[in-house]
């Protein structure tokens, strides 16, 4: 293994970790949906202002990166994948700080104010982490690489309910006001700026030109890029919407009748069907040579799964997911290593378990829901190096831009939560329909880059 395979190697094992962490912290927002939701007696859109103020961190801290890179150059180019990650865990760090205050002076206010802060220091991790993981090898295994790095992403949204629900609705349940959040995000800041300082004293490999830092808006110019800015949209919006809405689903008579502990247990299958989706993406997506070995391993994540939840819960719910962790598998195997096919069939399914939770009540409509978390688990990463291909020194700007388009989990969610308001909380699931509609879409067609003349002539004109 040569010097420059064992640095990559470590940087992205350091990596892993950020992922772990952001992912944990985003669904925590899970929780304070309904949490907040009680303590504060707003209806179900006031709560959803939750993840419009979190997400909508997103799109305002891209479009100032937007901006900045059209006019100055782009910043991660001239200062470094490194110091725009210490950033980001810095001011995630304040955004955690803040919820002190917020649960202190008992304004729901304040706790927006502090999602948002939070939401910038995630944007800035983003930004700079998703390119820098596609980066640290070749480009014709980074779909692997970075679902990889999802799976640990989303290892943290599958312990983050569980742990957020006992923490919340359990350990601190009889906490005056907001008092349940104060020290569990006291402990998320220390953790965020402990991760700052180990990221700046661990050796990272760069990837800076500061020759190359030029404005302009050639990003744009990608059509790859334009139409997987929507993907990520209607991506995030969709996975965001369920999340943000299971746990009120689940609460419902005639989907489950469980309480908000019980219903937060099986937000965590939502969430864990991604990280299982992940590591078998990445097994899936890679360039392994031994098709036999490939396939082996992906039969062994999926056995694994099963006897995880088996031992955990029972062998009974073992039983009913597992239809789903074949259905997974099965789907892997016929999406080959091709990570556009995977990314539409992927979407035609979830669009088929919407159609069904939506005609149906009880453990039908419940498990259809849940067993979404395990197609939606590598769009993202597909989604992001489909966009992101061929763009060059135009990586980082493309970065931002998918970025900005986070934005979906601010908007969308506020959509289901009128729809629930207005009509009812089963039929607010209406609205990831177009999201995955538009994903199949861009599977099939919308990844592709303009023809290899017109390619070459924007790079002439850059």
């Amino acid at each position: 293994m040569t010097s420059q395979t064992k640095n990559y190697t470590s940087a992205f094992i350091s990596l892993t970790f950020l992922f772990f962490l952001w992912g944990f912290m985003t669904v925590l927002n899970d929780i304070l949906v309904p949490y907040l939701k009680g303590v504060f007696e707003l209806n179900h859109t006031q709560s959803m202002l939750v993840q419009f103020a979190f997400f909508m961190a997103y799109f305002v801290g891209s479009v100032i990166y937007f901006i900045v890179s059209a006019y100055y150059g782009d910043p991660i180019n001239r200062i470094g994948y490194k110091k725009g990650l210490i950033w980001g865990l810095i001011i995630s760090g304040i955004g955690a700080l803040l919820f002190y205050p917020a649960a202190q002076f008992h304004a729901y206010g304040l706790f927006l104010s502090a999602l948002f802060v939070l939401g910038l220091g995630f944007t800035l991790l983003q930004i700079a982490a998703n390119p820098y993981v596609s980066i640290l090898g070749s480009e014709k295994s980074a779909s692997s690489r970075l679902n990889l790095a999802q799976g640990f992403n989303s290892l943290g949204t599958t312990i983050g309910p569980i742990l957020g629900g006992f923490l919340v609705f359990t350990f601190f349940k009889d906490s005056q006001g907001a008092d349940a959040v104060k020290i569990p995000y006291l402990f998320f800041a220390l953790i965020f700026f402990l991760m700052a300082g180990f990221i700046r004293i661990t050796p990272l490999p760069r990837f800076t030109n500061p020759d190359e830092v030029k404005g302009g808006f050639g990003a744009l110019r990608y059509r790859q890029l334009v139409f997987g800015m929507m993907a990520i949209f209607m991506y995030v919006g969709g996975e965001v919407s369920i999340g943000s809405m299971m746990i009120n689903y689940l609460k419902l008579p005639e989907i489950a009748g469980l309480t908000a502990t019980e219903a937060s247990k099986y937000v965590a299958f939502y969430w864990g069907g991604q990280m299982i989706g992940r590591f078998l993406g990445a097994i899936s997506l890679s360039k392994m040579s031994n098709s036999v070995l490939k396939y082996l391993l992906m039969v062994g994540v999926t056995a694994v799964s099963f006897i995880v939840v088996g031992v955990f819960n029972d062998f009974a719910t073992a039983s009913i997911y597992g239809i789903f962790l074949l259905a997974n598998l099965v789907a892997f195997i016929i999406g080959g290593a091709m990570a556009n096919r995977t990314l539409y069939l992927f979407a035609i399914i979830n669009i088929l378990l919407l159609v069904v939770a939506l005609t149906n009540t009880g453990a039908i409509a419940m498990w259809s829901v849940i067993g979404i978390g395990l197609f939606n688990s590598i769009m993202w990463s597909n989604i992001f190096t489909l966009s992101i291909a061929g763009l060059g020194k135009h990586t980082s700007q493309g970065s931002s831009l998918l970025v900005m388009m986070i934005l979906g989990g601010a908007l969308l969610p506020i959509f289901m939560g009128m729809i629930a308001d207005n009509y009812s909380v089963h039929l607010s699931f209406i609205i990831p329909v177009f999201s995955y509609l538009y994903i199949a879409f861009y599977g099939l067609d919308g990844y592709k880059p303009f023809p290899h003349h017109r390619v070459a002539e924007v790079s002439e004109e850059d």
